[in-house]
């Protein structure tokens, strides 16, 4: 059985070419070949800046709205007060209240996709963010889960909507789709998350910015994309 794994994970690699790198369209229909789990694994991006995160003015954050969606469902809380919470059901919010939910954060409760808020709640959500900070959850103007119009948010989020963030060690991390989408919608979205990372490009950036880009599904070798042909 053993045998059968390793000549299987072994021509499954053979596939990749570690010295090269593949244009978006290449590397989409390499991906789809080389997939070997039995579930509907995500695709991922994996982007190097070349910036520096410990400087404010170079910290890359934004918000991209994918032509085909991610695959997955995410599943939204918003925080806000009782008047809007109606709004918020309607329009598909997953959970929705404000101190009840506040207490189950507190108590370690993250099982969210994305978390929305009404800017008069925020000073109550703030002591959250030991919790939220570290998963990405913690709501923000900058990418739109901190609003007043918590319906077109919502609505943002559930057809494909992600948010976008360089780590500390300058490398942005990205899911934008499944093995299940066909290779040209694969390519699609990640040159629209691309060109998001491309236009905030912080002007003290300084060299090469896009150093390095790789697409891997669960599991999968990594594939190197041709940075090249990205930048105009």
């Amino acid at each position: 059985m053993k045998m059968g794994i390793s000549k299987k994970r072994k021509s499954i690699v053979g596939k990749v070419d570690p010295n090269k790198v593949y244009s978006l369209a290449e590397a989409s229909g390499i991906l789809k070949e080389i997939n070997c789990t039995k579930f509907d694994s995500s695709v991922d991006l994996h982007i190097r800046l070349g910036v520096d995160p410990k400087k404010a003015d170079q910290a890359v954050r934004g918000t991209v709205t994918l032509p085909h969606g991610t695959g997955k469902t995410k599943s939204v809380l918003v925080l806000c007060t009782p008047e809007k919470e109606a709004d918020a059901t309607a329009a598909g919010a997953d959970f929705v209240g404000l101190d009840e939910f506040i207490q189950k954060i507190e108590g370690g409760w993250t099982d969210v996709d994305i978390i929305i808020a009404t800017p008069s709640v925020m000073p109550k959500i703030g002591k959250l963010g030991k919790v939220l900070g570290p998963r990405n959850l913690m709501p923000n103007p900058k990418t739109g889960t901190v609003t007043n119009d918590v319906a077109a948010a919502i609505k943002d989020v559930k057809a494909g909507k992600v948010a976008f963030k360089v780590d500390k060690a300058g490398i942005v991390h990205a899911s934008i789709g499944r093995v299940s989408f066909s290779s040209d919608k694969i390519a699609e979205n990640s040159l629209e998350l691309l060109n998001a990372i491309i236009k905030a490009k912080p002007s003290s950036a300084k060299g090469t910015y896009l150093k390095s880009v790789f697409m891997a599904s669960t599991m999968s070798p990594s594939i190197a994309i041709d940075t090249k042909v990205l930048v105009h």
